[in-house]
């Protein structure tokens, strides 16, 4: 008999969880997720967020044939970052291993086409507009609320949530005994912003780079220009005492972007400075656990687990990481559940922990420290260079370019990203007795 698999969340992570376990024969999955189904909404009526595919990412999506070179097609190879400075200078810092840059609803259709095509019904039933709303752990039951309030109760053998930074099976476990967590919003919050095409007084963003910009007031705007020529950005911002939350009118928003952002305030249409004026404000989540799973029957994995800043780009390549690291313990015991599930526990949760610090301290918030990590970046790599077997590799290449754990990252980083953490934290306390004052 197939051990009936029920996944919480149709997001990267589940999906592609799905993948590995239809392919080993013995699994019947069905998933549920409380959002519409992606591949039937138009672009612009779901939120686009713009996403790195880094080497974690791609090895774990290697393993589906043939999806690395559609997401190669449809997205973006990015071979480095190009930094905007004040009067219209720039520095590049190229990465050895380019990035894929994809929107993350297009790399979820992906996964799903291929689930679909792959694998009949009698092997995967997937519902949407489906929402989690208990978990019976002791009956291996869960309940779901549809789109019409009708509840479905469904039995599990092994539940994953694995439903996001808000996810209903975590909170579930809370009631168990010794299970731990904390969740808080990072410090700073985000809006995302689109560009058309350029015309010839437009920007001049290149292809194949991603853009940053970073003010003295500590916004942070990423962007991405797309195959279609379309430019996909995100504007991080702290979450008080910031120009964005303080934008009321279509003239401050084009103000604002260009006085900050000139390359992009060249070409932002009124269409999207009024769209980026209305545009919701997002809070980023940050998730810590003490373990991963409950019993032999629960485990919760992504951003359910250890959601974290996206400021080093891992999330969802972490995500993805972890359908490979439990695929591969499905292996080493072949297939038993009762050594599997807390085994992943064991195996992940340290570099869970790690990818938390690293997410939030490698970046600094003073100029002069940042200006110290620019050093330290090209002096490693310098290093690296000329003497590869004595010096290891600069410790966020290591991040975007290997497979090293997370937690081996962070040991060979501690250093620095406890100065950071000092640093930002002297800052932080200044600037909230100043507010006081």
């Amino acid at each position: 008999m197939k051990t009936k698999v029920l996944i919480v969340g149709a997001g990267p992570c589940g999906v592609l969880l799905s993948h590995y376990l239809l392919r080993r024969g013995n699994y019947k999955i069905d998933i549920y997720d409380r959002r519409s189904d992606p591949r039937t909404i138009s672009f612009s009526n779901y939120r686009a967020y713009p996403i790195t595919l880094s080497e974690r990412g791609l090895r774990a999506l290697r393993e589906i044939d043939g999806l690395e070179d559609v997401l190669k097609a449809q997205g973006v190879e990015i071979t480095g970052t190009i930094f905007h400075i004040k009067n219209g200078k720039s520095k590049f810092v190229s990465k050895k291993k380019p990035l894929i840059g994809i929107d993350r609803t297009a790399l979820v259709i992906n996964l799903l086409e291929q689930l679909t095509e792959k694998f009949d019904d009698s092997q995967v039933s997937i519902h949407f507009n489906s929402k989690c709303t208990q978990v019976d752990f002791k009956a291996k039951t869960v309940t779901f609320e549809n789109e019409t309030t009708e509840e479905l109760i469904v039995n599990y053998d092994l539940l994953i949530g694995a439903d996001g930074s808000g996810s209903v099976v975590r909170n579930h476990l809370l009631k168990t005994e010794g299970f731990e967590c904390e969740q808080n919003y990072v410090r700073s919050q985000y809006k995302t912003v689109f560009l058309p095409p350029p015309s010839e007084e437009g920007h001049n963003l290149k292809l194949g780079k991603m853009h940053g910009w970073r003010t003295e007031d500590r916004i942070t705007m990423l962007a991405v220009p797309q195959r279609n020529k379309t430019v996909s950005g995100v504007v991080f911002f702290p979450h008080d005492n910031n120009q964005v939350t303080s934008l009321s009118s279509t003239e401050d928003v084009r103000q604002f972007f260009s006085h900050n952002f000139p390359e992009i305030g060249k070409s932002i249409s009124d269409e999207e400075v009024e769209a980026f004026l209305k545009r919701p404000i997002s809070k980023v989540s940050r998730v810590w656990c003490n373990r991963y799973h409950y019993g032999d029957s629960v485990l919760i994995m992504g951003d359910a687990a250890h959601a974290v800043s996206p400021f080093i780009g891992q999330g969802c390549n972490s995500a993805l990481e972890d359908a490979v690291v439990l695929n591969k313990l499905l292996n080493d015991y072949s297939d038993n559940l009762v050594k599997v599930v807390p085994e992943f526990t064991k195996h992940r949760l340290a570099d869970g922990q790690a990818l938390l610090e690293l997410s939030e301290h490698t970046f600094p918030l003073s100029k002069w420290l940042f200006f110290e990590y620019v050093l330290r970046m090209n002096f490693t790599r310098m290093m690296n260079k000329v003497f590869p077997k004595y010096c290891s590799p600069f410790f966020f290449d290591m991040l975007s370019e290997t497979t090293v754990p997370y937690s081996d990252i962070l040991k060979s980083a501690q250093g620095w990203i406890s100065k950071v953490k000092n640093s930002n934290d002297k800052l932080l306390q200044a600037e909230c007795l100043h507010s006081i004052k």
